[in-house]
């Protein structure tokens, strides 16, 4: 078990196959997070990114304190369409798709 304030935490965001619909959140493990993602929108399509399948990964910070990967959340799920957008931009130009490039 890691020592308390170790673990590393990452706020992310995706978004489906044509790139219109946007969902961040907040994990401590990405690629488990993403494995559920997808599960959910080939299977029950119970929450908001089964509905829009949203399963590919555009966009994801790190942190080591879950304070302050939560407040993050929030303020980019506060932000308009179009500030998310230019993050995203600034992060990686051509919306390609990282879900194979992130570490556990």
């Amino acid at each position: 078990m890691k020592p308390k304030g170790t673990y590393n935490y990452q706020v992310y965001i995706l978004t489906n196959k044509e790139k219109r619909v946007l969902y961040t959140g907040v994990t401590n493990n990405v690629k488990r997070r993403l494995q559920e993602h997808k599960q959910d929108a080939e299977g029950a399509k119970k929450h908001f990114t089964g509905w829009y399948n949203c399963i590919y990964l555009v966009y994801y910070e790190n942190y080591q304190w879950i304070q302050d990967a939560i407040a993050r959340e929030k303020e980019i799920k506060g932000w308009l369409r179009s500030k998310k957008i230019n993050l995203i931009n600034e992060f990686n130009p051509e919306w390609k798709f990282l879900n194979e490039e992130v570490e556990d």
